[in-house]
C-alpha cells in the first residue's frame, strides 16, 4: 500500500501528498563511506523544478531537501538517508470545485475507490507529479554513487509531437555526451530543435491543451554479466522504477517495437572484439540479453501522456452524485510534462541500476 519499492538491499520509499505540509523519501540500503556534493545534488534536483518560460507550470516550489538522517558532513552514514521537502506554494481553493468530479486522466475516481472516498484530492494529493521532487533527490544521490563506480546515467528529450531530437548513437554514446546534455535548460542532443518544440508546447498551451512526448535514457561504464534471467533482470527493475514516474505509458529497450518488423539477421546484434574487449557491432538489445549487461550501452525509450490538466471543457462524472457534468480545469499547469520528467526518468533508472551495483 505504500509508494515503495525494494531491489536487492536497497528500499526507497516516498511520502507526502501535493498540497500537504512536506514531501519526502527515506532510502535504506545506501552504502556508507561515500562522500556527496549537495551543490550537484540541487542542481540535478533544479532540472525538475518549473521553468520560468512558458513551458511549464508557474507553481513555484524551492525543493530544498533538508536531509534528517543518514549523512554527516556530506558525508554517507550508511544508514537510512531520509530527506524532507516543505510544500510552500499551494493554491488548494483550486480544487475545490472539482472535489467530486473524476477529472480525465487523473487518478481522482480510482484513488476514490481504492481509499475508500478519503484520498487527498488537492493537487492530486499522493498522485501528483509533485511526488517526483523526493524520487530526483534520491536519483541524485544515486548518479553519484554510480559515477563514483565509472558508470555515468544521462536523458534527454527525443521527441514532443512531431518535434524531433536525434537518437544517441546506440553504440557510441559515452559519458562526456551524457554529461553535456544534462547540463542543458532543455536537454537536447541537437538544440536547432529546441524552437520547434517550445512552439509545439506554445501551440498547446494556446488551444487551452497540452502534448506528450518521448524520453531517451542512456547508461555507460557498466560491466557485462550484472542482472538476472526472467523476473529479477535489469529491463524488470527498471520498468517498475520507471513506471512510478506519473505519465509513463510505456518503455522499449533498445531498437523497441521496432523488432516485430525486423528479420532475426537485422535485429541480432553481432559480437566482435575491439581493444580487447567483446562488444556488439550494434546495439539493438539495447545493452540487456536475458536480463542480464552485455556491456554495451543501456538504452531505452519512455513515452509521456499529454498532462491531463486542461482548461478545455471535458465530459466527465459526479461520482458522488452518479449524475454526468462537464469540467474546465483551473489551476497551474504543465502545457507539456516532458522538459521536467528528463531527471525523474534519469532518478527512476539511477536506482533501478545502482540497487545491482551497491
Amino acid at each position: 500500500m505504500s509508494s515503495a519499492f525494494k531491489f536487492g538491499e536497497l528500499s526507497v520509499s516516498i511520502f507526502g501528498e501535493s498540497h500537504g505540509k512536506a514531501i519526502g523519501v527515506v532510502i535504506d540500503g545506501l552504502p556508507g563511506g561515500i562522500g556527496i556534493d549537495f551543490d550537484a545534488v540541487l542542481d540535478f534536483m533544479a532540472r525538475r523544478a518549473p521553468k520560468k518560460d512558458g513551458t511549464s507550470t508557474m507553481r513555484s516550489e524551492k525543493d530544498f531537501p533538508n536531509v534528517v538522517s543518514g549523512m554527516v558532513d556530506g558525508v554517507l552514514t550508511g544508514t537510512p538517508l531520509c530527506a524532507v521537502i516543505q510544500n510552500t506554494d499551494q493554491h488548494s481553493a483550486d480544487y475545490k470545485s472539482v472535489s467530486h468530479l473524476a477529472r480525465p486522466g487523473h487518478a481522482d475516481y480510482t484513488g476514490y475507490v481504492r481509499y475508500n472516498g478519503s484520498n487527498d484530492l488537492r493537487g492530486g494529493g499522493h498522485f501528483s507529479g509533485r511526488i517526483t521532487a523526493p524520487l530526483v533527490f534520491a536519483g541524485a544521490i544515486a548518479s553519484q554513487i554510480l559515477e563514483s563506480k565509472g558508470i555515468t546515467t544521462g536523458a534527454h528529450i527525443l521527441s514532443i509531437m512531431d518535434a524531433g531530437d536525434e537518437r544517441f548513437d546506440p553504440v557510441n554514446v559515452n559519458a562526456e555526451q551524457l554529461k553535456q546534455v544534462r547540463s542543458r535548460y532543455l536537454p537536447l542532443i541537437n538544440t536547432d530543435v529546441e524552437q520547434q518544440m517550445r512552439d509545439v508546447i506554445a501551440d498547446a498551451a494556446a488551444k487551452l491543451d497540452s502534448v506528450g512526448g518521448i524520453i531517451e535514457y542512456a547508461a555507460v561504464g557498466l560491466p557485462a554479466g550484472i542482472g538476472s534471467p526472467m523476473f529479477d533482470g535489469i529491463e524488470n527493475r527498471i520498468s517498475q522504477a520507471v513506471f512510478g514516474v506519473p505519465a509513463v505509458k510505456g518503455i522499449e529497450f533498445g531498437a523497441g517495437f521496432d523488432v516485430a518488423n525486423m528479420y532475426g539477421s537485422n535485429n541480432n546484434d553481432e559480437f566482435c572484439i575491439e581493444n580487447g574487449e567483446i562488444r556488439t557491432r550494434t546495439n539493438n538489445h539495447g545493452g540487456i540479453l536475458g536480463g542480464i549487461t552485455s556491456g554495451m550501452p543501456i538504452v531505452f525509450h519512455v513515452a509521456m501522456k499529454p498532462t491531463p490538466s486542461i482548461a478545455r471543457l471535458q465530459k466527465t462524472v459526479d461520482y458522488t452524485t452518479m449524475t454526468e457534468e462537464t469540467l474546465g480545469i483551473k489551476g497551474r499547469h504543465d502545457p507539456c510534462i516532458v522538459p521536467r520528467a528528463v531527471p525523474c526518468i534519469e532518478s527512476a533508472a539511477n536506482l533501478a541500476i545502482l540497487s545491482y551495483v551497491i
